[in-house]
This record gives structure tokens, C-alpha cells and sequence, in this order.
């Protein structure tokens, strides 16, 4: 189909498109846990335990709400693009894991584990020609 055959040419509005898309979720998704405050980062950063973990969980928990929120902001403008889908990918196996000890199996852990795959090739196409780290 020739329409579908020039779409190619647009590759970095497409990544525009993943980024905002992905970056405004993780926004709505992350600042309500942000939002929480120490008693909110202490539940969420006990999901540390998972890897043995069992200290600092305010500490966790708030770094875990601030690379959903601002990490999702980064995704947006593909600023620090690289540093902001580690982080979010290291979230995102925590999570997975965390589903998996609550017993949710591959079902309740399957959204974590395709953003994190998502963000893994991110990783290696880069933020495209309309982002900041371009600029």
C-alpha cells in the first residue's frame, strides 16, 4: 500500500508520538505517588524487598515516584533521554517482580514488563530529531 510505504519518512514524528504518549502516562501515573509523600514512598519503596532490599524505603519510594513523574517529563522533551529509560527500566523490573511475589503471575505483571522492554529499544533508537538532546 503506498500511503503505509511513506510513513518510514516519519520516523522521528513516530518517536515524538511514543514519547509524548508514554511521557504523559507516566506523568499521571507517577505524580499521585509522588504526591503521597513520606508515608506514600515508604509502601512503595518497600516493594525493594523483592531484590533484598529492606532499608531507606522513603528513599525508595521517592525515587521510584520521581522517575515515573519527571521521567516521564524527560521522555517528553528527550531531554537526559538515556538516563531517564534506565531509570524507568529499573522501575518497571521492580514492579514486574512485585507483581510476581504477589502471586499476579505473567497477567499483572505483563503491563511492567512491555514498558520495560519499550524502554530497553528507546534506549538504542535514541529520543529522534525533535527532543532537546538533539538540539
Amino acid at each position: 500500500m503506498a500511503i503505509l510505504d511513506n510513513l518510514g519518512k516519519y520516523r522521528n514524528t513516530g518517536l515524538l508520538l511514543i514519547r509524548i504518549g508514554l511521557g504523559v502516562m507516566f506523568i499521571i501515573h507517577g505524580f499521585p505517588k509522588l504526591a503521597g509523600g513520606p508515608d506514600g514512598w515508604t509502601g512503595l519503596g518497600g516493594s525493594m524487598k523483592v531484590i533484598g532490599i529492606n532499608f531507606l524505603p522513603v528513599f525508595w519510594g521517592f525515587m521510584a515516584a520521581v522517575s515515573e513523574t519527571f521521567g516521564g517529563f524527560l521522555l517528553i522533551v528527550g531531554l537526559f533521554f538515556r538516563p531517564a529509560l534506565i531509570l524507568l527500566i529499573f522501575t518497571m523490573i521492580i514492579a514486574a517482580l512485585v507483581h510476581f511475589g504477589k502471586g499476579d503471575g505473567l497477567q499483572g505483571a505483563s503491563h511492567a514488563i512491555e514498558l520495560g522492554i519499550v524502554f530497553f529499544g528507546l534506549i538504542f533508537i535514541g529520543p529522534g530529531k525533535y527532543s532537546v538532546d538533539k538540539k
